[in-house]
């Protein structure tokens, strides 16, 4: 097959899970390009190692970056529109339509997006990571720009902070012409179908981890009796991490020799530096800034309990089930995370860790110290949680279903005769 991924920038360290699709296509011998819809990110010189063992910088088309400051992004737009409207002058007249397409064209997105497309574009399979882009696969295609069938992913913010600021019937047109929906939870698939997506054109296709880059490790109590924590992700404030320096800063008056591991960077950094400063925490609270996967493991490796305390942010954003807590949980670690989102879909309180209401410092502390005070707990939620992550998120077996799922919506004669719900657990079973 021959395979177009849509995502917003390429490549983003904070996305793995798009990055393993793109690598299980090609390791299974398709075809694959990748259009970064958005231009290049600013920072190439931190890249995940598959990005160069793949060479996926030579797969990248980019559209151009489309500038801040809307004088700029106007003179960019209209050279390019200069340069390029002998290739498809038609079209490029289309892209100001701002009766049809609205914000987009009075904005220069969809002139700005469109420009690797003005040469027509032929594939098997368009997936679109994030159904925000699903938006412009559609036009593209409506358009003559882009042909094959176009699948789409909701896995966050496309279905959570889009909404209130889009409104809830964003998605109508995109549910009726595009051939085929995945959700990476069943908590956004609920969601996708309220707001009007059939249900026989979604399934829940969640996002893999290399199980065996995260070796398994029963966890016992250290003989130096210092207990180590962690948390992985970006310092945002959907991660709710906040709450967990409290709720550790808590737990470190009754119990001192614990210590708290942060990784990860981002814009609450500078806050989160007072906060824990304030607690008068930096004893025991340690913020390490981004890492390498490897390092990661390495710092997970020593670590006893793993705790991931997404909220709700006030823009709606929600988390599907987090990544690097399905990576904790693969190391064996008893998890502590919240009842937000997919998460419950992921961990099983009371079994391989537990759930807490968002924001709620006081539980977190709560199950924290029951943790700090029944190792013996440990070993058996670790276990668990290695078990739950191996048989749903496996990235090997989910790439083997992708493919499958690819090719079934290729072979479909009429999009609402794509896949049921049956036929993806015989896949899943085989």
């Amino acid at each position: 097959m021959k395979i177009a991924f849509f995502v917003a920038r390429f490549p983003v360290l904070s996305e793995p899970f798009i990055l393993n699709q793109i690598v299980g296509a090609i390791e299974r011998g398709h075809e694959v390009d990748i259009y970064s819809l958005d231009g290049t990110p600013s920072n190439l010189s931190k890249v995940h190692p598959l990005v160069e063992q793949y060479q996926l910088l030579e797969r990248t088309f980019y559209a151009p970056t489309r500038p801040d400051h809307e004088l700029w992004r106007w003179l960019k737009g209209l050279g390019l529109l200069a340069l390029n409207f002998y290739k498809n002058p038609l079209v490029c007249m289309q892209l100001f339509n701002t009766s049809r397409y609205i914000s987009q064209a009075k904005s220069l997105k969809l002139l700005y997006r469109a420009m690797p497309f003005l040469s027509k574009k032929s594939y098997d399979i368009i997936h679109c990571q994030f159904s925000t882009l699903g938006v412009f696969g559609v036009w593209f295609r409506q358009l003559g720009l882009i042909e094959g069938k176009l699948i789409s992913t909701f896995r966050g913010a496309d279905i959570s902070k889009f909404l209130p600021k889009w409104g809830e019937r964003v998605y109508q047109e995109v549910f009726q012409e595009t051939d085929f929906f995945l959700a990476n939870c069943e908590f956004f698939k609920n969601k996708a179908v309220a707001l009007g997506c059939v249900p026989d054109k979604i399934c829940v296709h969640g996002s893999g981890i290399d199980c065996s880059k995260f070796a398994y490790k029963p966890r016992f109590f250290p003989s130096d009796g210092k207990v180590k924590i962690a948390t992985t992700g970006r310092l945002v404030t959907k991660k709710g991490i906040e709450y967990a320096i409290a709720a550790v800063a808590s737990v470190a008056q009754t119990h001192p020799n614990i210590e708290f591991y942060i990784i990860g960077d981002g814009e609450l950094k500078v806050e989160l530096e007072q906060l824990i400063t304030g607690l008068n925490a930096e004893r025991v609270i340690k913020l390490l800034g981004w890492k390498q996967q490897k390092e990661i493991v390495e710092i997970l490796d020593t670590c006893h309990i793993f705790i991931a305390p997404s909220v709700t942010a006030a823009d709606g954003n929600q988390d599907a089930p987090v990544n690097t807590l399905k990576e904790a949980m693969a190391m064996g670690l008893p998890v502590i995370s919240t009842l937000h989102g997919g998460i419950p879909e992921l961990v099983e309180d009371g079994v391989s860790g537990f759930l807490v209401p968002e924001r709620d410092v006081e539980a977190i502390a709560q199950k924290l110290s029951y943790l700090i005070e029944h190792p013996e707990t440990w070993q058996q939620m670790g276990s668990s949680g290695r078990a739950q992550v191996e048989a749903k998120y496996d990235m090997n077996k989910l790439n083997d279903e992708l493919i499958e799922i690819y090719q079934q919506v290729l072979d479909s004669k009429l999009p609402q005769q794509s896949l049921t719900e049956q036929n993806l657990a015989l896949i899943a079973n085989r």
